[in-house]
């Protein structure tokens, strides 16, 4: 793939597209504002999925105004970062949580910086921010969350002796497909094989299918009424909308397509508007979805939690605060994550939900996010 910075038009006054080359075998498209003068402390913000540096725009040219120098790359397989595989069938070990932690440091690096303000993540963003902050505290100096981390893995305890817990059965897999209305769960769903295509080929086209997968997780669609689940059930997960828990029989874009907003709604979405949406169907359209899905096929699969482990019991002992949204159920989708997020999080100096905003929080809600993001940010430049 051979791709090119981003329309300026595109792109709100202030912010630039360009590139950083030979990062941990990429060329990582960044995006950028406050990089005049040299110098500006250093904020990374990292996005999720199906998003790309693109979905930072509302909230850089707030930290360029205050003094910051703000970075938004297109992480490994998304956008216009090159040096991954497109296909199913690659190689795995690049899509490691620890490699997109190395992808940051790398990134960091490369521009010249020895440490950095902030570390700012959404959806898998927000794990890859944790992560960086956890591992390497001492070049990620804070950290900002918009979607919970539950922290590292356990390592098995006091096991000598004893032997192995047998799996349990039913897996939830088979619990979720044997409920009255079968069900299964996105994030098993997105490692399959068929799903790039289904989503690349669907009915509606991509541009609305992200349309109604945006739509269907904000705060727009009256039906996100998230609460807090007993446990890890079937019974339970099932209380979450398709997007999460699908009909076993849908694909992604039946589950959302069945939420599609009118034309009137579309038209009044001031957070995405028709215009920034052409943004985003025009870079899945060019790309293929399987890079970004090909982090769900290495965190399902299981296969590297062991190196993972080497961190068990280790907490984030950096400043940090939790910003998300009211509406959204990203919250709730792991029982237990959001209240382990504080106590993994040992210097949480603010966990604040913000009404009007699902999962997309620095989209939907940017004039409540920026000035909590600012105060957060100038506090941590004051220490």
């Amino acid at each position: 793939m051979i791709a090119t910075p981003l329309e300026t038009a595109t792109l709100p006054p202030g912010i630039r597209s360009r590139f950083v080359r030979g990062v941990n075998g990429l060329d990582i498209h960044i995006l950028e504002a406050g990089y005049a003068p040299a110098g500006r402390p250093l904020v990374l913000l990292l996005h999720g999925f199906p998003e790309i540096a693109y979905s930072w725009r509302k909230v850089m040219p707030a930290l360029a105004e205050a003094g910051f120098h703000a970075v938004a790359p297109d992480q490994r397989g998304y956008g216009r970062t090159t040096g991954w595989s497109p296909d199913f069938d690659t190689d795995l070990r690049p899509w490691r949580t620890l490699n997109a932690v190395r992808d940051a440091l790398g990134l960091v690096a490369a521009l010249g910086h020895r440490s950095i303000h902030a570390v700012v993540g959404n959806d898998f963003g927000a794990g890859i921010a944790a992560w960086c902050a956890l591992v390497r505290p001492d070049v990620f100096r804070s950290l900002a969350l918009m979607t919970p981390f539950g922290g590292p893995p356990d390592l098995p305890f006091a096991t000598d002796g004893k032997e192995p817990a047998p799996p349990a059965t039913p897996t939830i897999h088979e619990a979720l497909a044997a409920l009255p209305r079968p069900r299964k769960h996105y994030q098993w769903y997105y490692a399959t094989r068929p799903a790039n295509a289904q989503i690349m080929h669907c009915r509606q086209g991509v541009h609305n299918f992200l349309r109604a997968y945006y739509h269907h997780k904000s705060a727009d669609w009256k039906g996100n009424k998230p609460h807090r689940l007993a446990g890890w059930t079937a019974e339970e997960l099932a209380k979450m909308p398709t997007y999460y828990i699908m009909d076993l029989f849908d694909d992604m874009p039946a589950a959302v397509g069945k939420e599609m907003p009118s034309a009137a709604e579309i038209a009044a979405n001031q957070w995405l508007t028709e215009a920034e949406l052409a943004v985003y169907a025009g870079e899945w359209q060019r790309t293929g979805f399987q890079g970004g899905l090909n982090w769900y096929r290495s965190r399902t699969s299981g296969t590297f939690e062991g190196e993972l482990q080497l961190f068990a019991g280790r907490t984030i002992d950096v400043p940090s605060i939790f910003i998300g949204g009211m509406s959204d159920w990203g919250i709730y989708q792991t029982p237990g994550a959001f209240e382990r997020t504080q106590e993994v999080c040992t210097r949480m100096v603010s966990c604040q939900l913000l009404d009007g905003a699902g999962h997309w929080v620095q989209q939907e809600q940017a004039e409540q996010v920026i000035p909590l993001l600012l105060d957060f940010l100038r506090q941590q430049a004051a220490a």
